[in-house]
């Protein structure tokens, strides 16, 4: 195995400039003023290349088809043109006149958060609509005119199923992630949803990869759509450095605890929601403040969570695959896969939350022996040469990597990771009869 140097364990903590199209403002690519004035408002005033190379041809009322990785700018490369084209527009009640359709609870909340600036400038109101969440909130925005909807599929289904919404004035639809939306199985009903979306409206298709099943989206709703790419295709940046770290069954949650104990903003993955909960206790235990984010969490818990990791109250993040595609948060110095992904996509988009808009960052994976050649096949397909170690409790390349250990810290009590509560008994009989009694005919959401 080669012998890694400091310098190059390190290589990521280092910023770099963000990534811009020099010379090009978003007043010269055709940006209304009142939303280039709320984007400067905001401190952005220079667009990424996504933008600088999309704007013109959305600007213009075209289909557009862009390709970037997670943190190349996409929401905004189809929230200013989404808000440009409904400004001056009416809106009737369960009518929206923009659908922007994201695969997750979490990506849909923070484009919401990047629309509402440039919405409220031209005076537009924005909702978001997505499971988890009390419906006649979600209802009732719809009824007041919301203007534009940020939707995950299935509630937005469920709404328009109940007569509570309908997709008929929509003059532009967006896909994000479009990619991630055909690996979760959203995509027949995402179908449905454009079907019902008028035939000759705006759509913008914006996704990491274009694989077939996205192919199929593309050819059947957009026509002559302007093609950008901001990037290769399935590609790593390439201020991202990465490491593979061969350990023990025995060693792994040891050396995890050394590696999130850093001065590091760090995210780290696993492959179910137990085990995110069960890792985020352990470095709750170890003074590190951790929050964890899955799917056995409340909508109201995984907003104060990942809240707490944008803000830095929580140093660290412990989440699941699922909900990768959620966490935009800008400054994540370590990603750390503690169950090798699934697939090469899989790793691209978890990695992809580090080294984001030009900066550097480190991703490191742990396997154990047996898991070697399924990680080799992986990184090959990623087309990844990861830096590859035997690592230990106490080894020191854990340190260089990770950076010196944080003050130990404690979260407040309303973010701490609670233990689990203790499994009752098995009902039989007669208490077994009346919890089947009181379960059967709800419906969940």
């Amino acid at each position: 195995m080669p012998v890694e140097t400091p310098d190059a364990a390190r290589t990521g903590h280092h910023s770099q400039p963000r990534a811009s199209a020099r010379g090009v403002t978003f007043t010269s690519l055709g940006v209304p003023g009142e939303i280039a004035a709320a984007l400067a408002s905001t401190g952005i005033t220079t667009p990424f290349p996504i933008q600088a190379l999309t704007l013109p041809d959305a600007l213009a009322g075209r289909d557009v088809l862009g390709r970037g990785r997670t943190g190349s700018g996409k929401t905004l490369a189809f929230a200013i043109p989404l808000v440009a084209a409904l400004a001056g527009g009416h809106t009737m009640a369960c009518r929206p006149r923009g659908l922007v359709l994201v695969p997750t609870r979490e990506l849909a909340s923070q484009v919401h958060a990047a629309i509402l600036p440039l919405a409220r400038a031209s005076r537009l109101s924005v909702v978001t609509v997505f499971g988890g969440s009390p419906q006649g909130r979600q209802v009732a925005a719809l009824r007041d005119r919301a203007d534009i909807v940020v939707a995950c599929p299935g509630r937005l289904a469920d709404l328009i199923g109940q007569g509570h919404c309908h997709l008929g004035d929509v003059e532009v639809s967006v896909l994000d992630e479009a990619d991630h939306m055909a690996d979760l199985g959203f995509l027949p009903v995402v179908r449905r949803l454009l079907d019902d979306t008028p035939a000759d409206g705006q759509r913008m298709l914006f996704s990491a990869t274009l694989d077939n099943d996205v192919d199929v989206l593309v050819r059947r709703f957009l026509h002559n759509p302007a093609r950008h790419a901001a990037d290769a295709a399935a590609a790593a940046p390439a201020a991202m450095v990465h490491h593979l770290l061969t350990v023990t069954a025995a060693d792994r949650a040891a050396v995890l605890t050394t590696l999130a104990g850093g001065n590091n903003r760090s995210l780290i993955f696993t492959r179910t929601r137990r085990s995110a909960a069960r890792l985020a206790r352990q470095l709750s235990a170890a003074r590190i403040a951790a929050a964890e984010l899955h799917g056995n969490l409340g909508q109201s818990a995984r907003e104060r969570n990942l809240a707490s990791f944008a803000s830095g109250a929580a140093r660290v993040m412990v989440a699941t695959d699922i909900a990768a595609r959620g966490i935009h948060v800008d400054g994540i110095d370590l990603v750390i896969h503690a169950d090798p992904p699934a697939d090469h996509k899989a790793y691209l988009h978890r990695s992809g939350r580090t080294a984001r808009a030009g900066a550097s960052g480190v991703v490191i994976t742990l396997q154990t022996p047996p898991q070697a050649a399924d990680v080799r096949a992986l990184m090959r397909k990623a087309k990844i040469t990861p830096i590859t170690a035997t690592a230990h409790p106490g080894s020191p390349l854990l340190r260089t990597i990770s950076g010196e250990p944080a003050e130990p810290t404690v979260l407040p009590a309303r973010l701490r990771v609670p233990e689990p509560s203790p499994v009752a008994p098995l009902a039989t009989g007669r208490a077994a009869a009346a919890m089947s009694a009181g379960y059967r005919g709800r419906r969940r959401h």
